[in-house]
């Protein structure tokens, strides 16, 4: 079942009336909407738990923390959810945007703890062709082009070379990807399908990390 215009719809008009007289004005709309999401997301769910094991799936507020922000507009004019997975021994998470003009998917490793960012730029350093490999895979490149680099170091993080050959990798402090879709898209009949698709291509990047995340530089087991 399709997602309604209304979803789109209600979204821009937030966007316009960003205050909560509106907001007010528009609780049963609102709660509508809500509940249609939610029906969509458990649908992404079950179907991700096909290939996979969904430990929690996040429906992330509407309401805005302002606190420490110029902005104070007190409503995300998107909506937006996370697919946790389950167990110590898989890593990665799955992430849906839909906001008019700019919905998106996205999976990886987004600003990882610390010491999981140190194993994975040392597993890079010591050999980036399996990473590399599952890159320029001709489905996961054409769906994804890479890794998002919007953060990254300047030269080189602390402990390792700016000359590494693998540097590009390295100097990144997340290791995720992300896919927009149109606002056709979103409305169509078969968007879960898309949706579950990408996520999907997502799964032999997963894997990997799964594997160098739960392991030392010698392949021994750290779940042991």
């Amino acid at each position: 079942m399709p997602l309604s215009k209304d979803i789109l719809q209600f979204l821009t008009e937030l966007k316009a009336n960003n205050h909560k007289d509106w907001m007010h004005s528009q609780k049963k709309r609102y709660q509508a909407n809500e509940k249609e999401l939610k029906a969509f997301y458990a649908q992404i769910e079950d179907g991700l738990n096909t290939a996979d094991e969904i430990a929690k799936t996040k429906v992330f507020r509407i309401n805005r923390d302002i606190r420490f922000s110029k902005n104070k507009a007190p409503y995300n004019a998107h909506r937006s959810v996370s697919f946790s997975r389950a167990g110590a021994h898989r890593r990665g998470g799955y992430y849906l945007r839909i906001e008019p003009g700019a919905s998106a998917m996205a999976g990886g490793f987004f600003s990882p703890e610390p010491a999981d960012l140190l194993r994975i730029r040392k597993e890079f350093e010591m050999d980036a062709k399996e990473i590399r490999d599952i890159l320029v895979t001709k489905e996961f490149d054409a769906a994804f082009g890479g890794f998002n680099r919007e953060y990254q170091v300047k030269t080189a993080p602390k402990g390792f070379s700016k000359e590494d050959p693998n540097i590009d990798l390295i100097r990144l402090k997340s290791y995720f990807v992300t896919h927009s879709f149109t606002d056709k898209e979103v409305l169509a009949k078969d968007f879960d399908k898309k949706v579950l698709h990408h996520f999907e291509l997502l799964r032999p990047y997963f894997d990997y990390m799964s594997e160098v995340l739960t392991t030392d530089l010698n392949g021994v087991s750290l779940l042991d």
